[in-house]
C-alpha cells in the first residue's frame, strides 16, 4: 500500500492519496483543483490509475471551477450531492480500488451532504470535527445532524480508529476516536442541547476554535 498526505500551508486543507501498488489503482480524498500538477505527478511517479475522486464535502458555490478542474483527473467524482447529472453517492456504498475497499458513510452536519470514508483502521471525516476551522465556512450548516453524525457514527468506532481531518489545526492532521471522544472542545462532556447552544452562540465568522 501507498499513503500520502498533502497539506496546503496557506489554508490548512488536506488531501489524501491511497493506492494499492499491486493493483496499480488509487483514490484521492478531498483533492483540490489548484493541485492538479502535483497530484498528476504523484500518480505518474508510481504508474497509478486513479480509480475514484472522493470528496467529503465541497464549497463549489464559492469555488465554481472546482468540478471542472477535478474532472480533468479523469476519474469518477464521488460526493454526497449530485454533480453534473451524476447521482449523489449513498452511505453504505463500497468502492473498490485494486484489491482494497473503501466504505462510504453518510455524515451530514458541516454541510447537509457530507460523506466520510472508512478504510482499514482509518476514517477520513473531512470537516466533521473541525466545526469552525473550515476556511470556506466558519460554522456547521446543520448542527443537529452534525451532533448525530459525530456521536452516533464517529464516536461509536473503536478507540484505536485513526481520524483524518480535511483541515489541519496546529500542524495536526490525525487523531484517534478515543482522544476526540474524551477531549474534543465541542463534543466531549456536553449534552446535545449544550452543544446546540454552544453552536448558536458562535459569531458568524468564528476562527479561534480548535479541531484536534
Amino acid at each position: 500500500m501507498y499513503f500520502r498526505i498533502l497539506n496546503d500551508d496557506a489554508s490548512g486543507e488536506l488531501t489524501y492519496l491511497l493506492a494499492d501498488l499491486s493493483g496499480r489503482e488509487a483514490v484521492l480524498i478531498d483533492p483540490h483543483g489548484r493541485d492538479l500538477p502535483v497530484l498528476s505527478a504523484l500518480l505518474s511517479e508510481r504508474d497509478l490509475r486513479l480509480r475514484w475522486v472522493l470528496r467529503t464535502h465541497h464549497h463549489d458555490d464559492l469555488q465554481p471551477r472546482e468540478p471542472e478542474l477535478l474532472a480533468r483527473l479523469l476519474a469518477p467524482i464521488v460526493q454526497g450531492d449530485a454533480v453534473d447529472g451524476t447521482p449523489a453517492a449513498i452511505g453504505g456504498t463500497v468502492l473498490p480500488f485494486g484489491d482494497e475497499l473503501i466504505h462510504l458513510v453518510a455524515t451530514p452536519g458541516h454541510t447537509p451532504h457530507c460523506l466520510s470514508y472508512a478504510w482499514r483502521d482509518r476514517f477520513f471525516c473531512g470537516a466533521l470535527l473541525a466545526v469552525t476551522a473550515c476556511p470556506h465556512q466558519s460554522r456547521p450548516q446543520a448542527p443537529e445532524a452534525l451532533w448525530d453524525s459525530v456521536t452516533q457514527k464517529v464516536f461509536t468506532l473503536s478507540d484505536e480508529t485513526l481520524l483524518f481531518a480535511g483541515h489541519e489545526r496546529g500542524a495536526r492532521a490525525v487523531s484517534t476516536v478515543l482522544e476526540q471522544r474524551r477531549w474534543h472542545p465541542f463534543f466531549a462532556g456536553l449534552t446535545r442541547d449544550e452543544f446546540l447552544a454552544h453552536i448558536a452562540a458562535l459569531p458568524e465568522l468564528a476562527t479561534d476554535a480548535a479541531t484536534f
